[in-house]
């Protein structure tokens, strides 16, 4: 069965995220590290740190999963905002080596009023400084397709190969598929031959050891409409069947996967909505 989680909040301490994610079922978390639409960070305390660590070995939670802030914009072409990026995702980097966690997610930026080529090479650039001032990290850089909104880059997998390409150590660099993303940037979940496609194209433009983890989302937008809007599993335009492809997927099941998907309620079933997917999920994993 594969690994499945969801993100959590840290609100009252990152040991929280681990309690929560283990009350509604999951196998794996997801958490920011700081306030995500903040630059400042408050220090972690080893207390922090144990309590953390504590709860994912008591709880028997697997592959912790950190989510950069949304500010950071390696691909930004002013060049204060960019510097200010780099300095940001070595915090990231930091606090994430910190509490034992071995990857960070984030999304590559957007080019703005630059350019894509100079948008990917400033993206190259700038992961080459984080390197360089970390050079002993184990976190690792995840990458993150985008749906394509504006001039974000990373809504085709071949933008984040050349970036992995680019960079002085492509071994530091891994990749984080989001269904969601993907299926607004026109990769087709759904149907036989668009899985294929998909598929293929992740094995031969990214490569299988490269994709350390899976945001699952379904769509609220259609095929190629380039505008993220997550959908409850199941209730978007990628459908059960889409879902039931990933999850029987020899490949892609042995990826930890991730519900980034909206904190409420299910009306019918009066649940929360993560135990819902959770259940949705798993049980298109068994199905045949």
């Amino acid at each position: 069965m594969p690994l499945i989680g969801a993100h959590m909040s840290i609100a009252g301490g990152y040991y929280k995220a681990v309690e929560a994610a283990a009350e509604v079922g999951c196998d794996c978390v997801q958490l920011f590290t700081k306030n995500n639409n903040q630059w400042r960070a408050k220090p972690i305390s080893d207390t922090d740190v144990s309590l953390f660590r504590d709860a994912l070995k008591r709880l028997e939670i697997q592959a912790p999963l950190s989510h950069a802030s949304y500010l950071i914009n390696l691909a930004a072409p002013d060049r204060a905002l960019w510097l200010k990026s780099i300095d940001a995702m070595v915090v990231e980097l930091e606090r994430a080596e910190r509490l034992g966690i071995a990857h960070v997610v984030v999304h590559p930026g957007a080019y703005t009023t630059s350019s894509e080529a100079r948008g990917i090479r400033k993206i190259a650039w700038a992961i080459d400084r984080i390197h360089r001032r970390l050079p002993r990290c184990q976190a690792q850089i995840l990458l993150e397709n985008t749906a394509g909104q504006g001039t974000t880059l990373g809504w085709c997998f071949e933008q984040l190969a050349r970036v992995i390409d680019l960079c002085r150590e492509p071994e530091r660099v891994g990749v984080c598929i989001d269904t969601c993303h993907a299926f607004a940037a026109g990769y087709d979940w759904r149907t036989p031959s668009g899985f294929r496609s998909t598929v293929e194209a992740l094995e031969s433009v990214l490569g299988w050891e490269r994709i350390a983890a899976l945001h699952m989302n379904d769509s609220l937008k259609p095929l190629g409409s380039r505008v993220d809007r997550h959908a409850h599993i199941g209730h978007g335009e990628i459908g059960v069947d889409g879902f039931r492809r990933i999850m029987r997927h020899r490949r892609l099941r042995r990826i930890p996967m991730y519900l980034e998907t909206p904190k409420s309620t299910d009306p019918e079933t009066g649940q929360p909505w993560d135990v819902v997917n959770l259940e949705t999920l798993r049980n298109l994993a068994r199905s045949k």
